[in-house]
């Protein structure tokens, strides 16, 4: 067997501190003779930027997180003949960001004004300017609009001039108020010490009791009421990730300038998270409005392209509606997000007809794509529709629940949004033969596989960590970080033995490529997977009724 890589060689999957501390630790455990040869890639979630919040997705700045990344380490995974697949957020910002702070302290007056999206500006002319000092659309241009969560859109920001002016953030935001001291307030409200002992208390108890300023009862105190709102308001931080103006020629020299840093980083691939919400227009639905997706996105192809760079939209859409079709005929890769459950679907009921029929459509229509099965979020479902009649999708939920996974449902509504929260080890039933099988399929499914890193070592459902985390924590259960001395143990398994075989094989077989010939055939609860190219062949012949399989190659 030639020790030559595929192009399209697997890739692994994980945040900068999921093996040990940091990626310095990661890269000793690739470095080890059990994972020579395994991997072609590695795509390093976002926290190893200089970001805060979403675990990586509300960037700062595109710099180096020094907590998790020391500064030889992207030359060491080069070392290692590993490429980098990185995360570029188009849509939005944190407000942390040097330019949300400049806005935040310059106002009108900031280099920054056009950067983010004054929800006033937009909508000047569409709508009603409300009492809260934001103008609401009306609702011919707001009816077909999709937004990620309840209510608009906004969050109100003050300015210097203390003008409260809303910005658009279509994810995460929080607004924390700090609490003045005994001092802070016996200047601001100018009364005695023991007057602002007293204040300083209810102000304490509001602010933990999550009590907005403007409705806190200062009871027999409320004289100072409005002073100390004021103050309060004035002084307030955020957090969140603000939506960037891409009608803003500062916008696309930031979007260089990130694509010139990632490709300096070793990057080969460049996912664009929620491309698909940057262009926004009145009316249109705010969610790959056409053809202005488009357009944005073959402009920073255009830049991409100056820096060697190919990129790969993240977009998360019903089968039926075929974007992975026009994102391939356009020219870019995509995700299978349709793998994942149809993989589950097909091994529970032991039937390949859907997954032979999928793996046929990806090659006669030549759609590159990146496979998988367990990432950094749920196992998607939404995806199947169209693909799957609904009662499998809930048969599919069912299941995975019933093994301890968890449900998210868009707005907490059922059959908008389905992804199921588990590891892929659990959501199989904790089954190595299965697994076994799966990752076997994957590695002869047409794309470039990526192995999320709890996969490889059969991570269970991870439950504490739900708990520990809170509200919205549920994706907690399938991001457990690894000790080195979890991985040692978990090396010592069958099951991860045979799946880093399986890699190996993938990594370095030469019948694999984008430019190979692929076959695929089902007969009952058989399953054969082929490739061929120059001479070298290698099928997997799988029975789906007791997950047994083998490969053969000539």
């Amino acid at each position: 067997m030639s020790n030559t890589r595929t192009d399209n060689g697997p890739m692994l999957n994980a945040y900068p501190d999921s093996m040990g501390a940091n990626l310095s630790d990661i890269i000793s455990v690739l470095s080890k003779p059990e994972f020579k040869d395994t991997f072609q890639s590695f795509y390093i979630l976002p926290s190893i930027y200089n970001t805060d919040l979403d675990r990586g997705f509300s960037v700062i700045d595109y710099g180096l997180n020094k907590e998790l990344v020391a500064s030889d380490d992207l030359s060491h995974l080069e070392d290692l003949g590993i490429d980098l697949k990185l995360d570029f957020i188009l849509n939005h910002a944190s407000v942390l960001s040097p330019q949300f702070q400049d806005l935040i302290k310059n106002g009108e007056k900031s280099k920054y004004a056009d950067f983010f999206i004054n929800w006033n500006k937009f909508w000047d002319g569409y709508g009603e300017m409300t009492e809260g000092g934001y103008i609401q659309p009306d609702e011919k241009y707001i009816k077909d609009m999709f937004f990620r969560k309840p209510g608009l859109p906004i969050l109100m920001v003050r300015m210097p001039d203390g003008k409260d002016v809303p910005y658009w953030n279509t994810f995460y935001q929080e607004v924390r108020y700090l609490k003045p001291d005994v001092m802070d307030l016996m200047d601001v409200a100018e009364v005695q010490y023991s007057t602002a002992v007293k204040l300083s208390h209810i102000i304490s108890d509001a602010i933990d009791a999550k009590v907005a300023p403007k409705d806190i009862d200062f009871k027999e105190l409320s004289k100072y009421k409005d002073v100390i709102v004021d103050y309060l308001e004035s002084n307030r931080r955020y957090l969140g990730q603000m939506d960037l103006n891409i009608k803003s020629d500062l916008v696309w020299e930031h979007y260089d300038n990130t694509l010139k840093t990632l490709s300096n980083y070793g990057a080969k691939i460049v996912r664009l998270d929620a491309f698909a919400y940057a262009p926004k227009e009145p009316g249109k639905k705010n969610f790959l409005n056409e053809p202005d997706t488009w357009d944005v996105l073959e402009k920073v192809k255009q830049l991409a392209d100056k820096y060697n760079l190919s990129l790969l939209p993240e977009i998360h859409a019903s089968y039926g509606e075929g974007n992975y079709e026009t994102i391939a005929s356009k020219g870019y890769m995509t995700y299978d997000f349709f793998l994942p459950g149809l993989l589950i679907y097909t091994l529970e009921r032991q039937s390949a007809d859907l997954l032979v029929k999928w793996a046929k459509e990806l090659v006669d229509k030549n759609i590159r794509v990146v496979n998988m099965l367990g990432c950094h979020d749920g196992i998607p479902l939404l995806d199947l529709k169209g693909m799957l009649p609904e009662n499998d999708i809930q048969d599919l939920i069912d299941t995975i629940v019933g093994r301890g996974g968890y449900v998210k449902d868009l707005h907490g509504a059922k059959n908008m949004y389905y992804q199921v929260n588990a590891t892929y080890y659990s959501a199989l039933g904790e089954d190595d033969k299965k697994m076994l099988l799966a990752r076997a399929i994957q590695m002869f499914m047409p794309g470039k596989p990526q192995v999320w890193y709890l996969d490889l070592f059969v991570g269970k459902n991870d439950h504490e960590a739900v708990k520990r985390a809170g509200e919205g924590g549920h994706k907690e259960i399938n991001r457990t970080n690894l000790s080195m001395a979890d991985i040692e143990e978990s090396l010592k398994k069958d099951v991860v033995k045979k799946q880093l075989e399986l890699l190996r094989l993938r990594n370095t077989h030469p019948a694999f490529g984008f430019d190979s010939n692929f076959t695929a055939n089902s007969d009952g609860t058989n399953l054969t997977l082929g490739w061929e190219k120059d001479g070298h062949a290698i099928k997997l012949i799988a029975n789906l009724e007791d997950y047994s399989f083998e490969i053969k190659e000539n």
